[in-house]
């Protein structure tokens, strides 16, 4: 039977179809639906991790153990992981483990464009890339298999485009595999530097007899076409030179280690080989190392997603046409009634330099509000904000972190800044979810991915415990109490915490409440436009409040001195 399938849930099924007993994952777009789905098949004990670099170690733990486990993240998800990923590569596995990473090419959703294939390499690891859904299935089964049969974790990349895909899938029987026995074996697992010197060699012979071996892998395929141009190239980039083009393709379904000798051959037999790749020039430059005569970032360039029209420019087939020209802008900003909103408001009323951090209210940057200074990656907030008050001691650097961030990564810079004797402050907007990537659950919802209770990590007790006298709990849609807080705590002379608690405005258990509507006192003074609330609509020089969008936060109302801003009558 075949369905229409979501590709990271093809991968899940591959997963579930290969046998995978334990999944443990951080959300990140766009690798998320692959966990999401997991955790809908009884068979498979699955799990959101505080972060990436636990939710490796603990699908490490399971493999050893003789589990077959999973592990999936986004490209700087992997980053946080590398630390495990790097070692658990020299004591290689037990039962089958795979690491599902997704890329982000275009930065639909990212902070930076980082090509995960050169992970692969530093590693030592191989990694496979599936182009459309039924691959994407196949190749995670393929991945189980391989690991066992190699002694490695494997990595699965996807990119985006490939990720959010739709395509037919064949549906199958689970595989049930057997628990693998586990024996003791120090000099496999304890990564000594005396246990690691010999398992480095083992990890070198591994590798070159899997690129000796994927020079006949099926997963790397040729089709002839137009010899005049070979093409080589992977993932969703196949499908982009497959219809901009007429020539033959070397499609690569590893991508790490490469089937060097494969390629070599697919080279003489065309008249001139390009390699189309996205991001950095992966397989362009091993080519060029093992003597093959190329083409590919002098046409094509290291930023951005590639499509069939930019292809068909740069190989001089046809005109590049702009289509983003056509469209009208649609920046992202926060939701009507986002509980981040009133204290980015307070925070820019007050002219802070504000250390910001990953999530929603990440779009704290964005005009009006314009609060934040910074953006870098998950937890950098606590640490820089500790950092610039090293730097210029002035009391007007507050740091800003969500719930799930805090839990994820956020945590030792505040044990940092106590130890060291900041006076940094803190703000942990919880909203209850981890919201940027769909509202999954995490230790301080007190819930597991599967909805049961468990335990509800306690923030103040945590901050407290890490040494922090000052903390103060604050309503986030009360902007009195929100700038009474920060004038407050930002003078004080050691680190302290506001955390600032609404539950996100979109999850299913929030009522929303009656909506306001502007009455005829107003001055159109548009200091209500300044929160940046698209349930807000200034047009034709009148404001007015849609209240389709409108979810009765009242955050507007504080803000209107001449009372134009009212509930509807219910």
């Amino acid at each position: 039977m075949k369905k229409i399938m979501l590709t990271n849930h093809a991968v899940a099924l591959g997963a579930y179809e290969a046998g995978v007993r334990v999944v443990s994952s951080y959300p990140g777009t766009p690798s998320t639906e692959i966990t999401e789905q997991l955790a809908k098949y009884k068979d498979i004990h699955t799990e959101w991790a505080p972060n990436e670099k636990v939710a490796l170690e603990v699908a490490i733990g399971a493999s050893v153990a003789g589990a077959r486990a999973m592990s999936c993240m986004k490209h700087v998800g992997l980053n946080v992981a590398a630390d495990p990923l790097f070692t658990c590569a020299y004591t290689g596995v037990n039962a089958g483990l795979v690491i599902a990473v997704a890329d982000d090419p275009g930065m639909h959703s990212s902070q930076n464009e980082q090509d995960s294939r050169y992970y692969a390499m530093s590693a030592h690891v191989p990694m496979l890339e599936p182009a459309d859904s039924q691959q994407a299935k196949d190749f995670t089964m393929l991945a189980f298999e391989l690991s066992e049969k190699y002694d490695t974790p494997i990595l699965l990349r996807l990119t985006t485009r490939i990720a959010h895909s739709q395509g037919y899938v064949e549906i199958g029987e689970r595989e049930e595999t057997a628990l693998k026995e586990y024996k003791k074996d120090s000099k496999k697992y304890v990564m000594t530097p005396a246990g690691a010197r010999p398992r480095h060699i083992e990890v070198e012979k591994r590798e070159d007899l899997l690129q000796q071996d994927s020079n006949h892998f099926e997963i790397n395929t040729v089709e002839y076409r137009n010899k005049k141009l070979g093409i080589v190239c992977g993932g969703s980039v196949y499908h982009y030179v497959k219809e901009a083009t007429d020539a033959s393709i070397l499609k690569l379904g590893m991508v790490y280690p490469l089937p060097i000798e494969k390629i070599k051959r697919f080279s003489k037999n065309v008249d001139e080989l390009i390699v189309v790749e996205e991001l950095e020039p992966f397989i362009e430059t091993q080519l060029k190392a093992a003597g093959i005569k190329c083409r590919g970032k002098e046409l094509f360039g290291r930023q951005g997603e590639l499509s069939v029209a930019l292809i068909r420019n740069k190989l001089g087939l046809g005109s590049l046409i702009e289509s983003d020209k056509l469209l009208p802008a649609r920046p992202p900003v926060m939701c009507a009634g986002c509980p981040h909103r009133g204290v980015f408001y307070v925070l820019s009323k007050l002219k802070l330099t504000v250390t910001g951090d990953i999530g929603c209210y990440t779009l704290g940057a964005a005009p009006p509000l314009s609060a934040l200074d910074t953006c870098i990656c998950m937890g950098a907030s606590v640490g820089m904000a500790h950092g610039f008050d090293l730097a210029r001691r002035e009391n007007n650097v507050v740091g800003v972190i969500g719930d799930s961030t805090f839990v994820h990564s956020g945590i030792t810079g505040v044990i940092n800044s106590v130890y060291n004797k900041g006076k940094s402050t803190i703000i942990i907007l919880d909203n209850s979810t981890t919201g940027m990537t769909g509202h999954q659950n995490n230790p301080a919802t007190g819930k597991t991915i599967y909805g049961e209770e468990t335990f509800r990590l306690d923030l103040e007790a945590l901050v407290r415990a890490c040494g922090v006298k000052h903390v103060k709990v604050v309503d986030a849609y009360d902007l009195k109490q929100i700038e009474d807080a920060l004038r407050e705590e930002i003078n004080k002379p050691e680190v302290s915490v506001i955390i600032a608690r609404r539950p996100c405005v979109l999850l299913p258990q929030i009522k929303q409440s009656t909506p306001y509507y502007i009455n005829d006192k107003c001055k159109k003074c548009k200091m209500c436009l300044k929160i940046g609330c698209p349930g807000i609509e200034y047009i034709d020089g009148d404001i007015r409040i849609n209240r389709e969008l409108c979810t009765g936060c009242g955050v507007c109302q504080a803000l209107c001195k001449f009372g134009a801003i009212v509930k509807e009558d219910k």
